[in-house]
């Protein structure tokens, strides 16, 4: 898959120009640009992989440690990926009866992806009641639990579906149509169920959510009855009327430290969409950050989509990513792109486990089966433990570099992928405001297509005249770390 290496000469005009390339060189100009806000970093959302292997103490350490890990499905040692952030999803089924009523399911949608409610039926909001079971979803909160105990910081709480008894038809996949599905009267039900899940997490498991999503793909027109998992329409009047009304219940629990992000569109035009129509004020009083999903791959109004965040003080999180290519190629590209023009402050993955190239570590939730990671595994893992939560993207002159600062250890990471030709790359620190002294080691890291070199240490490069270089091969991903330098 070919990438055209270019040169993005200011974020604010969007003017990406050709790079020069001399006898299979690309010189690349780290900047004293910097993107908007500190890095917050990493995550993983636990639907639906964690409400299967949600007791697993070596997936926990894989996904929210950087230890090594040997995983024997795979015959394979794994540098942990260290995420720090963790979408959690509130779920919609249940097996009680209300009014005489139970849940209308799909038909195709599988065991492992209808995720238990905890409101059983309505009947009290005081979740002490007979109306709430908070022993449900075990394997998905113990998951989260174990995230929590290796160093995971920042907890979001998302709905998919509201309780299935919330909606119109009962069922949590959709309405016969796509459109929306839960009616005005329950607006406050969905509010309050979201918010005491907040409230009775932060009492009782010691999280503390940092932000609430009451939609997920709202827009999209697939969320039907047919469907082969929980969903639910919201068109954008809903999505404005509702908010408030969330926020009036936070506020009520006590979720001063809480915010509401929005809207979780599947694609940047879709987010942009519906931030456009839900309004600058809507916005500025109840929204604390802008959510968008990544499926629109190379396209969509990145630039446009963060520029509206930041008009009115607003972050950026692509809060849900996911492609079907194994190599990791096609995530780093789009990572890359959203890193330069999206300019979020956060990156989490869809499915950690799953298959068809679309896990981070290949498996079947259905089928309760694992095996090897995916080389997409291995090429994340270079910006997840390298760009680190604190840190500072300043950008670059290349569209396959992205580079972070660290201001407190004075360390710069760079990465660097080659979809091209064999080539030589070089950096150029010169623009720094403190550069390493000739001579200077500087560490790398290598990630080879062929599979061979898989987030292995690569060989020592040296500074020399406020620059490095090294061989790049086709189809390489490689990581560099430079101590001593100041932006």
């Amino acid at each position: 898959m070919a990438v055209i290496f270019s040169r993005v000469v200011a974020p604010a005009a969007l003017i990406w120009l050709l790079l020069p390339f001399a006898h299979g060189e690309q010189i690349t100009k780290i900047t004293t640009d910097q993107n908007p806000g500190k890095w917050e970093g990493w995550g993983v959302s636990l639907a639906w992989w964690a409400n299967i292997f949600g007791d697993r103490d070596d997936l926990a350490d894989i996904f929210f440690t950087k230890k090594s890990t040997y995983w024997s499905q795979g015959n394979q040692t794994l540098p942990g990926l260290g995420l720090n952030i963790v979408r959690y999803n509130a779920g919609a089924c249940s097996s009680s009866t209300v009014n005489g009523s139970t849940i209308s399911l799909s038909s195709s949608i599988p065991v492992a992806k209808q995720i238990a409610g905890y409101w059983l039926d309505g009947e009290s909001i005081h979740p002490a009641s007979s109306s709430w079971d908070w022993t449900m979803d075990a394997n998905q909160r113990s998951m989260m639990l174990k995230a929590q105990s290796r160093g995971s910081n920042i907890f979001e709480l998302f709905s998919n579906s509201p309780m299935w008894w919330q909606l119109s038809n009962h069922n949590p996949s959709g309405s016969s149509s796509g459109g929306d599905n839960l009616p005005a009267s329950q607006y406050q039900n969905h509010a309050i169920y979201l918010s005491t899940i907040a409230k009775y997490a932060h009492d009782h498991w010691g999280v503390t959510f940092n932000s609430i999503e009451p939609f997920n793909e709202p827009a999209a027109s697939w969320w039907k009855s047919t469907g082969t998992q929980e969903g639910c329409h919201f068109d954008a009047t809903s999505q404005k009327a509702l908010i408030p009304i969330l926020h009036r219940e936070m506020q009520i629990r006590g979720l001063s430290k809480t915010i509401i992000s929005a809207s979780d569109e599947n694609s940047f035009q879709a987010g942009l969409n519906s931030w456009n129509t839900i309004t600058e004020e809507t916005e500025k009083s109840y929204v604390g950050r802008m959510n968008v999903h990544g499926y629109q791959g190379s396209s969509g109004p990145r630039y446009s989509l963060q520029q509206a965040a930041r008009k009115i003080g607003q972050g950026v999180w692509d809060s849900e990513y996911g492609d079907k290519d194994a190599s990791g190629d096609t995530l780093l590209q789009n990572l890359m792109r959203d890193i330069q023009l999206l300019q979020p402050t956060a990156w989490v993955h869809w499915q950690a486990i799953d298959g068809s190239g679309w896990g981070l570590i290949k498996g079947d939730i259905n089928s309760k089966t694992l095996t090897n990671a995916s080389h997409k595994y291995f090429e994340l893992a270079h910006l997840t433990r390298h760009i680190l939560p604190g840190m500072q993207i300043v950008n670059t002159t290349s569209s396959n570099v992205v580079s972070a600062v660290n201001e407190h250890t004075k360390t710069l990471a760079i990465i660097a992928a080659n979809w091209n030709d064999t080539q030589t790359l070089t950096f150029d620190l010169s623009a720094l405001s403190q550069v390493p002294a000739d001579g200077t080691q500087v560490r790398s890291w290598i990630t080879d297509r062929a599979g061979d070199k898989l987030y292995a240490r690569g060989e020592n490069l040296v500074i020399s005249g406020k620059s490095f270089s090294t061989d790049f091969e086709t189809g390489t991903v490689m990581t560099f770390e430079v101590d001593g330098v100041s932006i």
